[in-house]
């Protein structure tokens, strides 16, 4: 293996749990040399076999490996491997893809003892450290406990595996709507108005507010101005005129905003051509109940929607709803009581509250699914509902957001972070996301935008 040229060279040393849990993450360090130690692939090839999801992450790193490696000799493999060419990679070098056999290592190198698959890991990076002493090695793991050791060990440089998070503080996302200093229309000079049937909408210059998104809300400090960006290119920004005095008077099933942020979530909720509404915010603040009342809203009095499917990740417990007697509702009934309590909440004044949870869940034709057997699924003219479990990355939720859609609007409560390509520019915006912890878009084009439900 050739020594690197310079200091300014990187060396990252996969671990296997980072290949689990992205497979092709050896893509996401293009311009630097990849290794993959000999026991990382036998412990894909123990792992590939096995009846869970981690079994098919371990078939495609293996197969995406393979198909870097195929045509590559022995010996061009020991030497690297140049790396497919990515478009995001922002430099035109690449790197290499280089497999190493560990097993050929004294233990001494580190002085952990070599009958652990994860000491031989952390032990071939020690050995590469030392090989190239004119290179950073880093050791890129998952887990904890292995970094502590190979930080004992001798290792210089271990990291978390995070090219997939974009932001993992929710401090540093925008709100999802402006507050313009002072009133808003002195500082704009030539505007453009037009009216479309009830709604009114102006065209500002693109100076006159700085990065904005679709569906961002725009307001100011005189306490009456509220508008939404609908779209924008590079010269000018489409505003819809909503008014805060508009936004406080909608209503969802005899729900009412309590504050202009609330309000906001149901403009938003209540708009049917946004496909997709995120809503997050601290236990008590009214996504809940604001996400079912807008459902009811739009099934029952506009008939807009023909029925509300509401379904969750369930705990690791309880990954598969399992083979007791019972329906699959009824299994999912537990995990989803917010739905039954906040439907009780709606009808505290009536009679029965609980007979008219039951008569209203019948007419709203409102259905438990569990997330096993959502995949594949095309739903039609629906409310999908999903409450997933805080501080998990949803997995099941990217291939559900491209089921065959026709009218279909999903409202999620709370979404830690998602890997997937930032957008832009869009005239027809279709997604309003609340204070995500990442960006994400329904449609190859759709701008993402983040604000507070609270």
């Amino acid at each position: 293996m050739e020594k690197a040229s310079n200091l300014d060279s990187k060396m990252y040393v996969l671990d296997t749990n980072v290949l689990l849990h992205e497979p092709l993450a050896y893509l996401s360090f293009q311009e630097h040399d990849v290794v993959i130690p000999m026991t990382v692939l036998e412990e894909l090839d123990h792992i590939k076999d096995r009846k869970h999801d981690v079994s098919r992450d371990a078939r495609v790193a293996i197969r995406g490996l393979d198909e870097v490696l195929k045509d590559a000799s022995p010996e061009q493999m020991l030497q690297g491997v140049a790396l497919p060419s990515n478009k995001k990679a922002k430099t035109e070098s690449r790197g290499r893809l280089i497999i190493v056999n560990d097993h050929l290592f004294a233990d001494s190198i580190s002085g952990l003892p070599g009958n652990e698959n994860d000491h031989r890991i952390i032990n071939c990076a020690v050995h590469l450290q030392k090989q190239h002493s004119d290179s950073k090695v880093v050791l890129v793991i998952k887990d904890i406990n292995m970094r502590l050791k190979a930080k004992g060990a001798g290792l210089k440089f271990v990291e978390d595996y995070r090219t997939d998070q974009l932001i993992d503080d929710i401090a540093l996302l925008t709100s999802g709507y402006k507050k313009i200093e002072g009133d808003f229309w002195q500082q704009v000079g030539e505007c453009e108005t037009e009216q479309q049937g009830r709604d009114t909408y102006h065209h500002v210059a693109k100076s006159t507010i700085s990065d904005v998104f679709c569906n961002e809300y725009i307001l100011d400090e005189s306490d009456h101005f509220a508008a939404r960006v609908t779209s924008y290119d590079d010269k000018q920004i489409t505003l819809k005129d909503i008014s805060v005095e508009r936004l406080m008077s909608h209503t969802a099933w005899g729900v009412k905003p309590k504050n202009v942020y609330q309000g906001m979530a149901l403009d938003a909720l209540l708009d049917p051509s946004i496909e997709l509404v995120i809503l997050t915010g601290p236990a008590g603040c009214g996504k809940t109940l604001l996400a079912l009342a807008s459902a009811l809203e739009m099934i029952i009095e506009k008939g807009i929607y023909d029925k509300v499917i509401v379904t969750r990740n369930t705990p690791e417990i309880a990954e598969s709803i399992g083979f007791l007697p019972g329906t699959e509702e009824e299994k999912m009934a537990p995990w989803l009581a917010a739905i039954t309590d906040t439907l009780e909440v709606l009808h505290k004044g009536d009679e029965n509250p609980i007979s008219s949870r039951n008569y209203i869940m019948e007419k709203a034709n409102v259905q438990f699914k569990s997330v096993n057997f959502m995949r594949g699924r095309s739903i039609q003219n629906a409310v999908v509902i999903l409450q997933p479990r805080i501080g998990d990355i949803l997995k099941f939720l990217p291939p559900c957001f491209y089921w065959p859609v026709e009218k279909v609007k999903r409202i999620s409560k709370k979404i830690d972070y998602l890997s997937y390509s930032e957008q832009s520019l869009n005239n027809k915006p279709l997604l309003k996301i609340c204070n995500l912890q990442e960006k994400y878009n329904t449609k190859p084009s759709n701008d993402s935008i983040f604000w507070e439900a609270a």
